[in-house]
This record gives C-alpha cells, structure tokens and sequence, in this order.
C-alpha cells in the first residue's frame, strides 16, 4: 500500500478517484484523521464513536471505516520532529479523504498558519462552509431557522496567499518607488504591502463547483458576494468571470440575473450582491440565499458571522476541496482552546457536523442523513455541551463525551 517513517496504515482500501473527482468509495475505506491541539483529542473521541456507530447502524457490519492516524500540530512536532510532516501531505493526496481536529500554528516563525498551508499546499482551492438552524440551540436571532446556506470560499487567493512585504524593509522601499515611477501610485513610505492576487483560473473553478453543488443538492441560486464597486478589476473580474462561466459550462441548467430579470424558471439563478450589504442582508432576509460563491477574505468574515446566527462557531463545519483530484480534509472550524484540553467538556459538534459532510463526500448518504437527525432530535431534547446549556433555559448539561453517547442513542 504505501510505507511510511511514522503513519501505520490500516487493514482497508483506498478511495480512488473518478471522473469528474467523483469518489469510488470502498465497503472497507481508509479514512485519515488528525486528532487536533488542545481539545483535539476529547472533541476527536466523542466523534469518532458517533461515526463508527452510525455506519454500523446504517449497514449492519457490511460497511466500516479503517481509521489511519495521520500527523499535525504539535503532536505532529512531538512524534516527527516536524509541524507538519512530508508524508502527512503525501498521505492525504493517496487516500483522498482526510478529518482534522483544530490545530495550534507555531509561534515565532515556521508556518504562519498549519490549516492555511495544508490548504496550499494541497492546492484545496474550495473552503466548504454549510450553515443551518437545528432547533433548539441558542441564537441571537429572532429567526435563525432561515438560515440554510452553503458558502464556498476561494481558499488559495486573495490577500491571504500570503504576499506581504513588512514596513521599513529595503524591499518594500524598492516596491514602493517602483509603483511611484511605473503607475503613479503614491503610497505612503511607512507602508506595508500586500498583494491581492484573484485569477481567471481561481474564479472559474470555485464558481464551477458552487453550481456543481447547487445542481446535485437542487438548490435554487448562487449568489457571487464581491467588493467590485471599489475592487473592479480584482473581485468585480470575480463577478464577471462567475457570469461568464455560467453562459460558457452551464446554459443548460442555470441562467444569470440580468438574462432572466430575477425569473430563472426551473434553472438556478445566478447573482450577486456587494459584500456590506450581503452582510446586512443575511440578517434582514437570510431565506433569499442558498449557496453562496466568494474570495477568500470576504469568506472568511461571512462564514464566522452566518455561524453566529445559528448558535456559534462550536456547531459550524468545514471542508477543503479540491473537486478536480478528489482531494479533500474536512476539519473543525473552531480554534483549539488549551485552557479546556483534557477537561472532556468542550463541543464537539464542529467535527461531527464535518463528519456529515465527509460522509456525503464520500457517498455514503445513509451516514450522513443518520447523524444529522440524531443530532435534530438530541438538540431538541436540550441534550448540550457548557457552551450551549449556558444559553438555554431547561438544558442537560453533557460533557463531550456524554454527548457523543446522546447522539449514538438517539441514531
């Protein structure tokens, strides 16, 4: 199969990839996992008895998962000597499917963020954030049940590709004057620098995969969320590029605003919307969006806020996706808060959601739709971790653990 210096590879087979980065998932897959930092390990065993349970209360022994312990974070530094080893990437491209935990990023130097770099390095071009209301759980809100969306944020651009020159530097000194003398540009000499690159290329397979997305799940729209009035040629191109990609792959079965006024008929409509007002919106009229396509900084604000109104990041999954390799980690959105580790009492939910996702990844429906409903119907019980049972009047506070044993009772 594959011989590593630290990972132990499980009795299983791999998942392969498709046409089209479909998966060809076995009875018997490998699925990779990293416990996480801090509250990693707690939040990773509360997760891992919900989804050992539901495939087994889904198909009666003839389907299970061979878990393979793979390295990251400071365990990673501890066990390899390294944040994150060579063979932890190469191991997530042959098996295709990984699970994370949170992760701590090194102080003073090295990574300026492990998830970041996993996600370039791995070129997981798509963050997959789904946002939904399960009834019962706290929200600032007066009516979160309206919030069903699915963001899909442009993971490997943007201002977050990491292309900064510091203030005071000779080579920002030598940018700066470059600017001045080649484009007129006057920017002050105490600046620091950043690039913002947002490509043809980037674009298009993002907004590709968020109508992919709408298509499969039936989905009426996709919104394109952009800065354009004032970025025109950076996220206004973003918006031109999603327009032009939808007359160019998918004429067929999605139409753009202006082509159809706002009346699609049976196809997806395709819009979009300023960012501060996307933002204003989601709160006055949230039940008007459903998958939702933009950059990478405007995403990372969106996910966040949206999370919030449906009770906090505790509850809100992830998933980087490359749709083309069929590469993807689906991974805790939340940090890894070291003052609860070891304590068994932080929410898992985030991992587990991730799960969900993972598991309808992979093809495994069945899975996925079991989880969820038991997680419906243990949030309506008021069955909760101290996050959520301090909002709400009436709750069974649980530890994790316990509460990854509600869910397995309430499959």
């Amino acid at each position: 199969m594959a011989n590593y210096k630290f990972i132990k590879v499980p009795d299983g087979e791999r998942i392969t990839k498709k046409d089209g980065g479909k998966l060809d998932t076995p009875d018997k897959p490998i699925v990779a996992f990293i416990e996480g930092d801090g509250t990693g390990p707690d939040i990773w065993r509360a997760s891992k008895l919900v989804f050992d349970a539901a495939v087994k209360h889904c198909y009666g022994g003839k389907r299970e998962i061979a878990w393979m312990e793979i390295f990251a974070g400071e365990k990673a530094n501890q066990h390899c000597g390294s944040y994150l080893p060579d063979e932890t990437l190469e191991a997530i491209e042959k098996f295709h499917v990984a699970i994370k935990g949170p992760l701590t990023t090194p102080v003073g130097g090295g990574f300026r963020s492990l998830n970041v770099t996993l996600r370039q390095k791995l070129d997981l071009f798509a963050c997959v954030r789904p946002v939904r209301y399960f009834e019962g759980v706290p929200s600032p809100v007066r009516d979160p049940h309206k919030v069903d969306m699915v963001i899909f944020r442009e993971n490997t651009e943007d201002v977050y590709a990491g292309f900064e020159l510091q203030e005071g530097k000779d080579e920002t000194a030598k940018l700066i004057k470059y600017l001045k003398s080649e484009y007129g540009w006057d920017i002050r000499p105490d600046s620091g620098i950043g690039i913002k690159p947002i490509s043809i290329e980037g674009s298009k397979r993002l907004i590709r995969a968020a109508i992919n997305h709408a298509i499969e799940h039936k989905r009426k729209s996709v919104t394109l969320v952009h800065k354009g009035n004032i970025m025109k040629f950076t996220e206004g191109a973003f918006r031109k590029w999603g327009y032009d990609l939808v007359k160019e792959e998918f004429s067929d079965v999605a139409v753009g605003w202006d082509d159809c006024g706002g009346n699609p008929g049976d196809k997806i409509l395709v819009k979009d919307a300023i960012a501060d007002i996307f933002l204003q919106q989601v709160l006055t009229r949230p039940d008007e969006f459903d998958v939702v396509a933009t950059m990478n900084l405007n995403g990372d604000y969106m996910s966040d806020a949206l999370a919030a109104q449906v009770g906090g990041i505790g509850i809100a999954p992830g998933a980087n996706i490359n749709y083309e390799t069929g590469t993807s980690i689906f991974e805790a959105t939340h940090g890894t808060a070291p003052k609860y580790a070891n304590q068994d009492k932080v929410n898992p939910s985030s991992v587990i959601l991730s799960g969900i996702m993972m598991f309808d990844h992979m093809g495994w429906n069945e899975v996925a739709e079991a989880v969820i409903g038991s997680m419906v119907k243990t949030f309506r019980e008021k069955k909760v971790t101290y996050d959520l049972a301090r909002l709400m009047d009436g709750a069974q506070l649980l530890k994790c653990s316990e509460f990854g044993k509600a869910l397995v009772e309430n499959l």
